[in-house]
Order: C-alpha cells, then structure tokens, then sequence
C-alpha cells in the first residue's frame, strides 16, 4: 500500500494487457504519458499516413499525441500498460512530458535505469510481481521537479472550464501566461489539451455504455461537451481514425 501511495499523484493506470489474436491494437490520443512494455520480443508502432513512420521498440513510451497510432505485438500479446500524468513524466522519468509529445520512444532512451524491465518483467510469474517489479524502478527512478503543483492546477482548471479564457480567469494569470505554460510543460495548446480531455471522457463513455449495453452516440456526445452526435462523430473520426461504432467493434464491446 505505501509503494501504491507514493505513485498515486503520477501513475493514473497501472495493468497487464492482452492484444487480440492478431497482436494488434489502436492506440488512440492521450492526455497522459504512456509505457508498454512486452513480456516477449518487441512492439511495432506506426502512424497512419505519415510515411516510414514505422519503427520498432522492445519498449515504448508515448507522449501527448492528438492521433491514432497503430501497435503491433509480434511473438507475443501481452505485458504490461502504464500512463503517467504529465507531472509524473518528469518525477518518475526525469522527462518533460512536452519533450515526448508527438512521438513514441524507446524506454531505454528515455529512462536507461528502466530499460532492464522488460528482461525482469518476462522473469516474473504472477501479476502481483510483475506489479512490484514496475512499482519499484518507477519510484526508484522518482526525482524532485519544481512545478509540480503549478502544473496539475494548471490541468485541474482546463479540465473544470469549457474555455480557455475562462480558465486563466480561474488562475488569475492571463491567457497568453496560460498558454505558454502548457505548450512549455505539456508540448500542445491549451485548446489541443481540452480536445485530448473530451475525446478521453466520450471514451470511457462509450465503454460503460456499451458494457451496459445501451450505446448512444448522442448521449455521449452530449455528456463529453460535444455540440451534436455529428461533431462528435466527425472529431473521433480524425483523432481516432475510424468511426466510434468501428471502434466499438474492433476492441470487441459490440456484437
């Protein structure tokens, strides 16, 4: 419970993963920092429509990017997921979070204490170890960066404003202050941060709901502050590559 305790602020998920059959997956746009890490040999990872964009990693981290990026497993589907919040891409990796947007990288060259992980996590037996082993290079890894705070009431007031003016109201700074404080620690705009936030909350609803089994494109795109169900198909559409009902159906929540 301690180790859990002290990752709190910066891991927001920690979880093995298993691929489908065809060890492939659609890596949609994040506000967070993430890390996959295989159990066997390596991921392949490209950008669809941007050209030689494929590269492969034994390890991967990702920053804050605004497109869907396409993951290949080979020898393998499983390992283990994590995402950091922007403020833990600097406390646990020593790394910006806006020097990663964009772009994917080896863990190794980001962090190279960690890049021993995937050979210690394909030596653990169970979850619970592979777990520990993660928790503990994060928090070994744990450095003391200034801003901290600054930054996460920076997020906490785009997340609760339905404008960014409305958020440096909230800060008492002015937007052009605003601005350049996010595009310096997170590497996009205020506005590019609020659409990854919306297009996150009309995620999770479409999950829970079609877990429930009552899928409504309209009701989630009211309830993720999208205009109509039209806008909210067209903005998944670019960030996300297909249509949400493809999505559905590729990640396997729908018949």
């Amino acid at each position: 419970m301690r180790r859990s305790a002290a990752r709190a602020p910066f891991v927001v998920t920690l979880s093995p993963y298993e691929l489908g059959a065809d060890g492939t997956h659609r890596g949609l746009p994040s506000s967070t920092v993430s890390i996959t890490i295989p159990e066997a040999d390596s991921l392949e990872i490209g950008w669809p429509g941007r050209s030689g964009s494929r590269e492969r990693f034994r390890a991967v981290v990702a920053g804050l990017h605004l497109d869907a990026a396409e993951l290949r497993q080979v020898g393998g589907t499983r390992g283990v997921w994590l995402t950091l919040s922007p403020a833990g891409a600097g406390a646990l990796l020593g790394v910006p979070a806006a020097a990663l947007a964009g772009q994917v990288a080896d863990l190794a060259d980001v962090a190279p204490a960690m890049a021993h992980l995937p050979e210690r996590l394909a030596a653990c037996r169970s979850w619970p170890q592979r777990r520990a082993v993660v928790e503990s290079a994060l928090l070994a890894g744990r450095t003391r960066c200034s801003g901290g705070e600054e930054l996460r009431a920076v997020m906490a007031a785009l997340s609760g404003a339905g404008r960014v003016q409305e958020a440096a109201r909230r800060l008492g700074c002015s937007r052009r202050h605003l601005s350049g404080t996010v595009r310096r620690e997170l590497g996009v705009t205020p506005k590019e941060y609020q659409r990854l936030l919306r297009f996150e909350t009309a995620r999770g609803g479409l999950v829970a709901a079609a877990r429930a089994g009552t899928v409504s494109l309209a009701a989630v795109a009211a309830a993720a502050g999208f205009a109509d169900q039209a806008h909210f198909t067209r903005e998944w559409r670019v960030m996300a590559g297909c249509t949400p009902a493809e999505w559905l159906r590729a990640e396997g929540l729908t018949a």
